[in-house]
């Protein structure tokens, strides 16, 4: 019997190997409820403090006063009030019940001077005699159980938050005409554009040049607005003067409550504004610029802010529009803890890592507090979303907090750190049995200049669950995205700038919420540099499509191996159905989709059995050159000194050499195909053509079965009636004509 024979060391049989970038399956202690409710994390007891206020402080001195909990080896203390006897904390403090040290709790008032800390007084408190209940200031709370000192200036950049991203819109300005357009010196002929700005999104239509004070464009601006709508539309009509200057002629601000809202293809009414002369201008006599635009906030498009693989809602900007996409179904996220994380930090001589998760569906994203001090954090938090589309992706990513300082602290001062990205799992929901309760732990991976890298391991329990089966089913009858993205399609290259802008406005949105998510978080997540050069990801493609089209190729060695009877008994068995599916033409399609239905049920023996994960081996990252991964994350324009870049432009143009000569033999190809017909080579088109209307009075006289049974037999000869030449078709075709003598 053909196996896989064990591997033997000196003491016996070796173990399987293992695979460091798999996917393993895992089995935690989980309620097992219903659907909705905290049964995906296993219960976590914390002991909360919260520091409400002091009354009656007395001290000698101007000092700030300040709460200190002390919990055996743990400290952590309260924000400081300025200069009052009274002062008010309201500050919130965690410790894990396994982490507690100590069966008692003080609190040590103490008062911030210039030189040291004044004592003041303390408070002795029993644990035994803290009541058990359930707590809704787990948000608040500080984790002060970690080995350091614990600031509650943390709290907004540690606790637990969930986000709601702004609606997004696509802001269509489409610039018709300028009229009454006048210039300081009147036989000046204007070379006049329009430039359209909300915020930093600046667009410029093309210059008009005319005689006549009337100019005209019709061209469309798209933006991307948040709501509540903070900014407003500048146009401005400007003069070009020279190559290099540019002259304001008139500008106007348009507020939001200007712009209609439409959800479908229906035409949009044209406006007149008034210009307004910049300070500073030349003046004219009877200034009466104006500009005739169409403006309107497009709610039937859904502004993409992250790639269309990776889409988690599909709905559009307008509410209106809602209905047609109702709930199907929930997914349910139990994100229990991470564990084997790389140390990011060194802390008192050991590593150290400050992780927290980031969990993004739709439109609300969810972030779990930061463990603060731990290799091995653990959250234990569930989460809940609606599901409109179930070929949507779920998202989870972990990062280290960089604003956490080496002793507990708020990083202050100093050049801005980043988050550190430590890994990302996605979960395509389709892929998900309905009902099933997922547990896996997944690698947490990442891929920077000096190769790849496991980071750790992320544990996630993971449901789906729906509410509508018969909504599921016609979810796959219904198109992807909303209808205007195929009434009135946008440009790939159009689509990605917008792109682009949309993740910088939820990056900034979500910045200025407390606690702040940060912008490299945000780009993490939307894949903001999804669509960057990386030699890397070209090859990962063109296998991926090898290895897509690797069916197609076996059957076609198939036929081959068929056709020089390499199996005679298969190729007669192949000769037998042939004939008889040509002599019964009725039984091809049946016979067909049997083969297929026989086929999926064949292969449901083999159906995986867990989600799919980061694939190191797919993405090439395992192979990758050093200097691949170094191009993959330059910045753009780049930076790299000028040999670097000389060696990489000649392997890209050696690349692009071979895919040329690709590409130019398909297009020969294809010219030949149409060279056949067009009396280029007379004397082949004449042969062509008389060949055709020979096999016409062929097909006429003979019938269709003995035509299909002598073209297989024939195919299908044996090799003894073979020759190792072409055949004549071929040699015919090679010895058309195409268009590669005209090239340079």
């Amino acid at each position: 019997m053909a196996g896989v024979l064990p591997r033997f060391g000196p003491f016996g049989p070796l173990p399987p190997p293992i695979d460091e970038f798999g996917i393993k399956e895992t089995r935690p202690r989980l309620a097992g409820g219903r659907a909705g409710g905290y049964d995906l994390v296993e219960r976590m007891e914390y002991l909360y403090v919260r520091v409400v206020k002091a009354r009656g402080l007395k001290w000698s001195g101007d000092l700030d006063p300040f709460a200190e909990i002390q919990l055996g080896s743990y400290s952590c203390a309260t924000r400081h009030i300025e200069k009052t006897a009274s002062p008010e904390w309201n500050d919130v403090f965690a410790f894990s019940r396994e982490r507690i040290p100590a069966p008692f709790l003080e609190v040590v008032v103490r008062g911030k001077g210039f030189a040291k800390d004044e004592y003041v007084g303390r408070a002795h408190f029993d644990l035994a005699d803290a009541p058990l209940r359930a707590d809704e200031c787990f948000p608040l709370a500080v984790h002060g159980d970690a080995a350091l000192a614990v600031d509650a200036a943390l709290a907004a950049h540690t606790r637990c938050k969930q986000y709601t991203l702004p609606r997004l819109w696509y802001v269509r300005v489409n610039v018709i005409e300028a009229r009454d357009v006048v210039f300081a010196d009147k036989a000046r002929v204007g070379e006049v554009f329009v430039r359209s700005r909300i915020a930093s999104q600046v667009h410029k239509t093309k210059v008009c040049v005319s005689r006549l004070p009337s100019y005209g464009w019709n061209e469309d601006h798209m933006f991307v607005a948040a709501e509540p709508f903070e900014d407003h539309l500048v146009i401005s009509v400007e003069d070009r003067v020279k190559v290099d200057k540019e002259e304001v002629i008139g500008h106007v601000h348009v507020p939001f409550t200007d712009f209609e809202r439409r959800w479908d293809a229906r035409p949009i009414r044209p406006r007149w504004y008034n210009l307004v002369r910049p300070e500073g201008a030349a003046k004219i006599d009877k200034f009466s610029a104006k500009i005739c635009v169409r403006l309107c906030l497009e709610g039937g498009y859904k502004v993409l802010s992250e790639p269309v693989h990776y889409l988690s809602d599909v709905r559009p900007a307008a509410r209106e529009l809602w209905h047609k996409r109702p709930p199907i179904g929930l997914v349910e996220l139990g994100i229990h803890n991470a564990f084997g994380l790389s140390p990011m930090r060194s802390r008192n001589g050991r590593g150290s890592c400050d992780a927290y998760c980031v969990a993004k569906y739709g439109v609300k994203w969810f972030r779990t507090q930061t463990v603060i001090d731990s290799l091995a954090p653990r959250f234990h938090q569930q989460c809940f979303w609606d599901v409109h589309d179930h070929c949507t992706v779920l998202t989870v990513a972990v990062f280290h907090n960089c604003q956490v300082g080496d002793k507990g602290g708020l990083v202050t001062g100093g050049d801005p750190v980043k988050d550190v990205l430590l890994g990302k799992v996605r979960i395509r929901l389709s892929t998900l049995e309905t009902g099933r309760v997922y547990t896996h732990a997944y690698p947490l991976v990442t891929l920077h200049g000096g190769g790849v890298r496991k980071t750790g391991e992320l544990q996630l329990a993971v449901r789906f669950s729906a509410t509508s089966t018969l909504g599921l089913l016609q979810t796959y009858a219904q198109p992807h995205l909303p209808a205007m993205h195929y009434h009135h399609p946008l440009s790939i290259v159009h689509q990605e700038a917008l792109r682009r802008e949309a993740v910088s406005l939820v990056a900034h949105r979500l910045g200025r919420m407390d606690p702040p998510l940060r912008r490299e978080c945000v780009e993490h997540l939307c894949e903001s540099h999804a669509h960057r050069w990386s030699m890397r990801r070209s090859k990962a493609h063109f296998f991926r499509l090898v290895a897509a089209l690797a069916p197609l190729f076996a059957a076609i060695r198939w036929f081959v191996d068929v056709c020089h009877w390499k199996n005679p008994a298969t190729t007669v068995a192949v000769h037998v159905i042939y004939a008889m599916l040509v002599c019964c033409p009725n039984l091809i399609l049946p016979s067909f989709f049997v083969y297929k239905f026989l086929l999926g049920l064949w292969n449901y023996r083999f159906r995986p059995r867990h989600p799919w994960h980061v694939d190191t081996k797919l993405s090439h990252a395992e192979t990758a050159h050093l200097d691949e991964l170094d191009e993959e994350f330059d910045e753009f324009p780049t930076a790299r000194p000028h040999e670097v870049v000389r060696m990489r432009y000649d392997r890209l143009r050696s690349l692009g050499a071979r895919i040329q000569e690709i590409v130019g033999d398909v297009a020969a190809h294809a010219e030949r195909v149409r060279c056949a017909m067009a009396w280029r080579d007379t004397r082949a088109t004449t042969m062509y053509l008389l060949f055709c209307l020979l096999l016409a009075a062929i097909t006429f006289v003979a019938p269709f079965q003995a035509v299909a049974l002598l073209l297989g037999f024939y195919l299908m000869r044996h090799p003894r009636l073979r020759q190792r030449l072409p055949d004549v078709p071929a040699n015919f075709f090679r010895r058309l004509p195409c268009k590669v003598d005209c090239l340079l």
